[in-house]
Formats: C-alpha cells, structure tokens, sequence
C-alpha cells in the first residue's frame, strides 16, 4: 500500500506526548486515585447500563503512556470520524484478549472495573466490522485507561476522507471545488459559441447550487451531523 494505515493508538501517544507538561498530567491522576476507593461477569459489565466516572486504580501499577484525557480523545474522535461510548452500544466482536487484560487488571489492582468505553468508527456501534477499536475505564476527573486495541488499522486517508465533515467551512470549501471541477468539465461554447468569463461564472453558480443542493439533501434524509456533533451521541441520525 502507497500509504501506512493510521493507528488511532499511536496518534493518541502522539498527541498525549504533545501536550504534557513535566508531571502534571501524572499528578492529577495520582491525586484522583488518592481520593477516590471503590469494588457479574466481565461480559455482563460491558454490556452493562449502569456507568460510573472512576474506578480505583493502583497508581503505581498503571502504564503512564495510557492515560488519556478527554480532551485528547475527543480531538483524535474529530479529526477521524470515530465515536467513544459506552461498550453496551457496541455491536462488533470484542476479543478475548481484551477479557484477560480486564481480568489481568483486576487482578493486579484488586478492583472490579466498571464503566468501560470504546473508541470505533460509527458503524461498529451498529455493525460487525473490523477497524480499529480502543477498549478504555475511566480513572476520574475526565481521564480513561486505554486497556486494549485489536482490530485493522484505520484507511491511512482517513483524517482527510472526513475533513470535510468536521465542519461547515470544510464542507464549503469541498462544495466549491467540485463546483469548480464541474464547471471547467463543460466544454467551452456549449451553450453559446462566445465562451465569455460571464458565462463561465453563471455555469458556476448553477453547478454550486446542485452540488450544494445534494450535500444538503444528503445531510437531511440520512440524519448525518459535523464530527463535532457526533463523536460522544449514542444516536444513529446524531
């Protein structure tokens, strides 16, 4: 493949690395699990209705480079299309691997986990697919766990795919470019044997409001919403 798939964990490393600042993101963590004690089956919890904002971790135990905010989860669910829920909304498989990490980590901080969320594309809230899940707690205060990822990598032209969708502006501008496409495609004296700059701009408006007028139309009968409005909803139509 000319390009790498995109490994949302890694981007997630990434940007946790970007904006640390010395230990303050460790201490914040430290001062949650210093306050906060707490303790079905595995497959019942994740399946479970009930959420909660913490689970009491051992600190020393826990791997530092998978603690994440939620800040950092959200900008990662923008820029990809992805949405983090609650596991009880996920429809795909979750793999065995994930069950003995969650057992591994009960046992070694001698809690229960609860509250579990997942990071996945849209439709593996609705259907079985293959990309790129990320199984998290919460630790508290807005930060989670990452636990476990399986699954393919992400289409490495993802971010880009989506762009479009993470705004009304980004959306303008794609509007404007396949009007323009569209508009150089007609060839020149079609309409009148003067090809005039006149000509050219009115074919343009015409193109832009049929291509505006499908984005809209698409937008409206299938419910689809801007990244920023989905990447948490747990509704289909979002």
């Amino acid at each position: 493949m000319l390009f790498k798939s995109t490994n949302i964990e890694e981007k997630l490393e990434t940007l946790l690395s970007d904006e640390k600042e010395g230990q303050k993101i460790l201490d914040t963590v430290r001062e949650i699990l210093t306050k906060e004690n707490s303790q079905q089956t595995i497959e019942k919890k994740l399946s479970s209705t009930n959420t909660i904002a913490a689970n009491s971790f051992n600190f020393d135990l826990l791997e530092t480079n998978k603690i994440y905010h939620i800040d950092q989860i959200k900008k990662i669910c923008i820029d990809y299309r992805l949405r983090f829920l609650d596991t009880k909304y996920f429809k795909g498989k979750i793999p065995q691997e994930a069950f003995s990490k969650i057992k591994q980590l009960e046992k070694e901080h001698e809690i229960e986990l609860k509250g579990f969320k997942i990071i996945a594309p849209s439709k593996l809230f609705k259907l079985e697919d293959k990309d790129d899940p990320l199984l998290f707690a919460p630790i508290g205060n807005g930060y989670f766990y990452l636990i476990h990822k399986w699954g393919n990598d992400l289409h490495p032209l993802r971010k880009l795919l989506v762009l479009p969708f993470k705004n009304i502006v980004n959306l303008a501008i794609l509007v404007f470019f396949i009007s323009c496409l569209c508009t150089a495609l007609i060839p020149d004296g079609l309409f009148s044997k003067a090809g005039t700059g006149s000509e050219k701009m009115i074919i343009f408006f015409f193109m832009f409001k049929c291509v505006a007028s499908i984005v809209i139309f698409y937008g409206f009968a299938l419910g689809k919403n801007f990244n920023p409005a989905i990447w948490n909803s747990k509704y289909f139509n979002a």
